[in-house]
Parts: C-alpha cells; sequence; structure tokens
C-alpha cells in the first residue's frame, strides 16, 4: 500500500456509519455503483475485503471493524479541527449548545454555566435539559457541545465521547425552620424515621445516600422520590421533608429559599463533569467553566478521565 487514499476512507466509514450503501449515496451524494466502485479500489489498494455479505446487508468483517476504528478517530479529529477554526475569535456572537442532565441541581448548572456569560465575548448559551442518554444522543450528532452530568460516560451507551471532572463537594441536608428545629440536633442519627425526600434513580448520588444510610444504621421515612431535581426542591420549599444538596449551592439555598441546613457530611460527595466529543475540551466558554469549577468545586484526588468508549 503506497499510500492511503482518505476519500475512499471517507466513502467506507460513511457506509458502515450508515448502514449501508443507499444511505451513504444519500448522504453523499453519489450513486450507488459510484460508492461501490470507490470501495471495491478501496478494498484492492488494502489487500483486504472489509465487508461481508449477510443476506441484502453488509456487516463489517475484523478487517473492516479495524479500519472503522481508525477511520472514526481520524475523522473525529477532523470534526474537532472544524470546530475550533468555527470558533476563531471573529467578532461574531460565540455560541453554546448545553445539555444539562435532569439529576444536576439548577443551581450546580447556573454556578457552573455563569462563567461563560462573564466571558469578554459576547456568548449565546442554548442550554437542553433531559436524561442523559437521550442528550448523549444529541451530542453524538452534534447538536450539543457539551453536557453537564452527575456521573462520567456511562460504558453501556453506543456513543464515542469523554468525560473531563469539573470537581467534588460534600453533601448537605437540608429542611424548612420547622422540620429543622425537629431533626437537627443529634444529626445524622436525628434523620432515622425523618420525612425524607429522595433523588430519582438516574441520579448518581443516590447509591451513595443509600450506603451511608446503612452505615449510620438510619432509616429515614421517603416521602417523596423525584427524577427532577428542581421538583425536589420544591417540595422540600414546602416542607414536605428533608433532603440532600451539594454544599457547594448551601449559601444560596440558604438565601433563596429561606431553609434551613441541618447537617452535612463528606462521606458523601457529589460529583460533576463535562462530557464532550473531544478528547480535549476546545471550545473558550467550556474551558472558561472548567477553570470556575476548580474555584466553586473541590476537584478530585484523581486526575479527570477522558476514556472513550471502547479504549482501555
Amino acid at each position: 500500500m503506497a499510500s492511503l487514499n482518505y476519500k475512499h476512507l471517507h466513502y467506507f466509514w460513511t457506509v458502515a456509519k450508515t448502514g449501508g450503501v443507499a444511505r451513504a449515496s444519500e448522504r453523499l451524494h453519489l450513486t450507488a455503483q459510484t460508492i461501490s466502485g470507490q470501495i471495491s479500489l478501496f478494498e484492492e489498494s488494502l489487500g483486504y475485503k472489509l465487508f461481508k455479505r449477510v443476506g441484502r446487508r453488509l456487516e463489517l468483517n475484523d478487517e473492516g471493524r479495524m479500519v472503522f476504528d481508525y477511520a472514526e478517530r481520524i475523522f473525529s479529529l477532523g470534526e474537532e479541527l472544524e470546530e475550533a477554526l468555527r470558533l476563531r475569535p471573529g467578532g461574531r456572537t460565540l455560541q453554546l449548545r448545553v445539555g444539562v442532565a435532569d439529576a444536576v441541581p439548577k443551581a450546580i448548572a447556573y454556578l457552573l454555566l455563569e462563567s461563560a456569560l462573564a466571558m469578554q465575548d459576547p456568548i449565546r448559551i442554548i442550554c437542553r435539559e433531559g436524561k442523559l442518554d437521550v442528550l448523549l444522543a444529541d451530542l453524538a450528532i452534534h447538536k450539543l457541545d457539551i453536557i453537564i452530568a452527575d456521573s462520567p460516560m456511562p460504558p453501556n451507551v453506543d456513543v464515542r465521547g469523554y468525560h473531563h471532572q469539573l470537581g467534588e463537594c460534600d453533601t448537605s441536608f437540608f429542611a424548612t425552620p420547622e422540620l429543622a428545629r425537629r431533626y437537627r440536633k443529634g444529626f445524622p442519627q436525628s434523620l432515622d424515621a425523618a420525612p425524607f425526600l429522595m433523588p430519582g434513580e438516574d441520579a448518581a448520588v443516590r447509591p451513595r445516600l443509600l450506603r451511608w444510610f446503612e452505615r449510620e444504621g438510619i432509616r429515614p421515612r421517603i416521602t417523596g422520590e423525584f427524577d427532577d431535581g428542581a421538583l425536589l426542591l420544591a417540595f422540600g420549599d414546602a416542607g414536605a421533608g428533608i433532603f440532600a444538596a451539594p454544599t457547594a449551592i448551601a449559601a444560596q439555598i440558604r438565601k433563596q429559599y429561606g431553609l434551613v441546613e441541618i447537617g452535612k457530611t463528606e462521606a458523601i460527595r457529589e460529583q460533576f463533569y463535562a462530557i464532550s466529543v473531544e478528547r480535549r475540551l476546545s471550545h473558550p466558554a467550556v474551558l472558561a467553566i472548567q477553570t470556575a469549577a476548580r474555584g466553586n468545586l473541590i476537584v478530585g484526588s484523581a486526575a479527570p478521565s477522558t476514556r472513550a468508549k471502547g479504549e482501555q
């Protein structure tokens, strides 16, 4: 193989990505015969067949999967290059498209994003909130620049992405003044049989809370479970129960809602991540968020993990 034909590699990658020659021809605006011919030339130059026919479908063989993995990296870097060039200063308003996982407290999201608003260059932030798996699908097709999440990149999703730890903090417990008078003394054992608002199953902090309760011999009375952090906070503000929140936003919760912090623990660490398609963050606003997080959150001792799905 004298040299690699990147145009042929791109045709191959598009066929593998879209699932067939017909769909690839629509995306590339070429005839199916042209694409098939170019891929045949590509296979000939490599000295390997890359597809096997299963019924009427084409599937990658072992060599095809290896070539596809390299192609993914090559063209992902190309997309990063285009993005980096698009973000060069030029007098235009910078745009940041952020997905916020619904388990992330809104106050934490604002704490991180306000640093982007403070940049000298004009910026427009577009926020989308939802389930992490839905947001990851949007990230994969570049509808989002980053996702702010309370957990790292899930290992069981078919999306190539990287997580970057922003930081972590202790967990505090809040209640209305009336509930605080009843349950503040003797914390944390005072939480036994106390009304408690539990984050939903998607929240990364939930299993940590449950393990902590078990270690401390505490059995709170669960009065509600909430996937949405804002709804949980609303019920807490109404006096429906005690709830846990990141200590980093304790002052804001006390000031905005008049709630009382009845105690906190270092044994439950709330962690927050930026998930992106970039191995290295390059968006100026995202870099500002990362820098601000170091000041507002206690950064974990371990280095941020940027392992992509499928990498060791």
